[in-house]
């Protein structure tokens, strides 16, 4: 008999990281509203699970985060002012973000690692599988990671993470998997082990794991005994790692192998790149901006 698998309809998003690479500019506003072109980073986390059929969502923040909760709600003052003006495009985009999912947000308090960040969530998920979003992955919406991942979970069961090559000197940088092949489909792995942030000697592959996850809520329990790993704080990747046994409850682990369009706008540089490369594909910016980049290429950066 066919096992009848929950269907996924919640997603997690932590949020309560300090932002210190982007220091001062997240003093006093959070990392995860700094814009990309004209809308804040999480905004484009939040599309994503929606875009996946996500749309019961859980921000796990912290201290000084308040402006992501104004930003997921309405903002009668200024949608008025917008009325009256008769400025119509401008008030659907300040009220598409507050009409986009069922918004929850719960605090982590103490930032323990992106492990006890998901613990936080418990509460929330209860017994039910659900995503993980880190706001620092932005993936691009034609590249629809996150619906291939709900469906090899649906599939195969118990976790799924999402891979993608990198170059061995950036492997230290993230969690990487030991993977080994699944049937006929290319894009799905098994993943035997795990490891966090190994140097490039230690690394069992170069399968990086990037800022998305489906989980099942097994992983609570096993989180609840991970003790704190790299860096003094509880680990994911420790977690995933246990649940990739053979045999362990809330296992297996497969993995989803991308290659599409992904930007890291938790580094400074990567965050730059995201938004010309955004820009430039914008109906509304691109031919112009296009055209002043050319010129600013090759004129003014020879001079």
């Amino acid at each position: 008999m066919t096992q009848v698998r929950p269907r996924i309809t919640k997603a997690v998003i932590p949020a309560a990281g300090l932002g210190t690479r982007f220091l001062p500019a997240t003093k006093a506003t959070p990392k995860e509203m700094l814009p990309v072109v004209d809308k804040p980073a999480i905004q484009y986390v939040v599309e994503e699970a929606v875009a996946a059929g996500l749309s019961d969502v859980l921000m796990v923040t912290g201290r000084n985060k308040r402006p992501l909760e104004d930003h997921f709600d309405r903002n009668y003052e200024l949608e008025e002012a917008l009325t009256r003006k008769g400025d119509a495009s401008r008030l659907a985009r300040v009220r598409e973000s507050s009409d986009l999912a069922t918004m929850h947000y719960v605090r982590q308090g103490d930032p323990r690692g992106l492990g006890h960040a998901v613990l936080c969530a418990e509460p929330h998920v209860a017994d039910q599988p659900f995503a993980v979003l880190l706001g620092d992955d932005l993936i691009d919406p034609r590249d629809p990671l996150l619906t291939r991942m709900i469906e090899t979970s649906e599939r195969y069961g118990g976790s799924v993470v999402a891979l993608m090559e990198v170059p061995p000197e950036q492997i230290h940088l993230y969690g990487c998997a030991a993977v080994e092949k699944t049937g006929d489909e290319s894009d799905i792995v098994r993943v035997t082990d795990l490891v966090e942030k190994p140097t490039a000697a230690e690394a069992p592959s170069a399968y990086a794991v990037i800022g998305r996850y489906v989980l099942d809520p097994a992983v609570f329990d096993v989180l609840k005994q991970t003790p704190p790993g790299r860096s003094g704080e509880i680990q994911l990747t420790d977690a995933l790692r246990e649940l990739a046994r053979d045999d362990t409850p809330g296992g297996p682990v497969h993995g989803v192998l991308f290659d599409g369009r992904r930007y890291d706008t938790g580094d400074r540089g990567d965050y730059l790149r995201a938004i010309v490369r955004l820009a430039c594909e914008r109906e509304d910016l691109g031919p112009d901006f296009r055209a002043w980049l050319r010129r600013f290429v090759s004129e003014d950066m020879q001079a």
